[in-house]
């Protein structure tokens, strides 16, 4: 696998070694002990999946301390743009985002450590998406962005009458009222 720096420490994109041949492919999408040797050290207690349809747009979620979540996110059909935004007060980057295609095609991973939002757009007809967390849900610890906060100018690649958003997602607060512990 090789691992690669994004321009907001600590979040990183995982391309696995894929191996194929007449049959399909073959490739570890998780593997303890190459994660740590990479400085990936969550160890993960849950794995979460959704479906969902173009134009879903989900997010932007996280969870407060002491509750956080680590998210391995991937892609098992489908094309998503996964979002992730720097919530750490004390980081260089506080308030960028970064912004990635995962696919089942192209097999890369985003790994999202504590203290970001998370979220994302489904760019195909339908994506399922699988995570790793290293947190359980809680739901006292829940917080979240609204997708459309305009001091983040987030480019979701979906066109405005395509957007479909959880009633949920809709009351979010924007970036300067997120009341996060990072």
């Amino acid at each position: 696998m090789k691992v690669e720096q994004t321009f907001i420490q600590d979040l990183v994109i995982i391309n696995p070694t894929v191996f194929e041949d007449s049959r399909g492919y073959f490739f570890e999408a998780y593997n303890q002990i190459n994660f740590e040797q990479n400085g990936i050290t969550y160890q993960f207690v849950q794995d979460n999946q959704s479906f969902s349809r173009r134009g879903v747009i989900r997010g932007l979620h996280l969870q407060d301390k002491p509750y956080a979540q680590a998210k391995l996110v991937r892609v098992l059909e489908g094309e998503i743009l996964d979002v992730a935004v720097d919530m750490r007060k004390n980081s260089p980057t506080f308030g960028n985002h970064f912004s990635v295609v995962l696919s089942a095609e192209n097999k890369k991973q985003l790994m999202v450590p504590h203290g970001f939002a998370h979220g994302f757009s489904v760019l195909s007809e339908k994506a399922s998406v699988l995570y790793k967390v290293d947190q359980v849900y809680h739901k006292e610890s829940e917080r979240g962005i609204r997708y459309d906060d305009p001091a983040l100018g987030i480019d979701w690649k979906i066109r405005p009458e395509e957007i479909i958003v959880s009633d949920k997602d809709l009351i979010l607060p924007d970036f300067e009222n997120c009341n996060t512990q990072f």
